[in-house]
């Protein structure tokens, strides 16, 4: 297959708009379509707020050839449990229960998604099962993209430069150079891009140089959706052992 090029934008805030509108239209320069993690936040997801300009940017940016993208889970009730598991050590149950209580949050905002990105891209193997139980195709996590419905895992570590990450001049050059390096060897380019690092004056330079470098050793823009393998409704019953083998 083709080596994909992934670009991924989160944190969008309404604070941010301008920055992240920015910088989708340099992507939109180079064809290169980005997946937009959304964190399921009532707050910033307010169907009542139709004026709001992020939803309404999403819903633009989604019309053309831009995705969406679950990103981590909503709040459950404290009556479910008062603590709850690392999202790395989260069980199947726990894990279902804060999915099914996420995927509501984002329809009642009109946006849909069978793309899950865990949170701190961390997925226990509870939250892999649960994703693919509550109808999930893709689940995106640090170390690779995994299609659900074949259970076929893309080996790629995620790049990112976002607010815990170093944005020093020597990193984001480290950063151009590894993912030229991984184009150049036919592996998938994975950018993680936090939308209050965009300000920055060294992060934006460099992950469009990424993304330049990357686009010259022949990546093809995708974004995560684009991993799923389509499957008829009676054949997304979960297997009990999912597969471990790489594409």
């Amino acid at each position: 297959m083709s080596t994909p090029l992934v670009v991924s934008l989160s944190g969008l805030e309404h604070r941010s708009l301008d920055s992240c509108a920015d910088f989708a239209a340099e992507l939109d320069r180079r064809h290169v379509p980005l997946s937009l993690l959304i964190s399921p936040r009532p707050t910033d997801l307010d169907a009542r707020d139709h004026r709001s300009p992020m939803l309404s940017w999403v819903a633009d940016r989604v019309g053309g050839r831009d995705t969406v993208s679950l990103h981590g889970f909503a709040r459950v009730s404290p009556g479910l449990r008062s603590r709850l598991a690392p999202a790395a050590r989260l069980p199947a149950h726990e894990a279902g229960l804060r999915l099914v209580a996420a995927s509501a949050v984002l329809e009642q905002a009109g946006l849909r998604t069978r793309t899950f990105v865990p949170p701190r891209w961390l997925a226990s193997p509870g939250t892999v099962l649960a994703a693919q139980r509550r109808g999930f195709s893709v689940c995106a996590d640090a170390m690779g993209v995994r299609d659900l419905g074949t259970g076929r895992v893309l080996r790629s570590r995620i790049r990112i430069l976002g607010p815990g990450e170093v944005a020093e001049p020597w990193w984001c050059r480290a950063l151009v150079l590894g993912a030229g390096r991984a184009a150049r060897r036919g592996r998938a380019v994975r950018l993680a891009v936090e939308a209050q690092t965009l300000a920055k004056p060294a992060v934006r330079p460099a992950i469009l140089d990424a993304i330049d470098l990357a686009l010259h050793h022949g990546a093809d823009p995708v974004t995560y959706a684009s991993f799923a393998t389509a499957r008829p409704e009676a054949e997304r019953v979960p297997t009990p052992r999912i597969p471990h083998e790489a594409w």
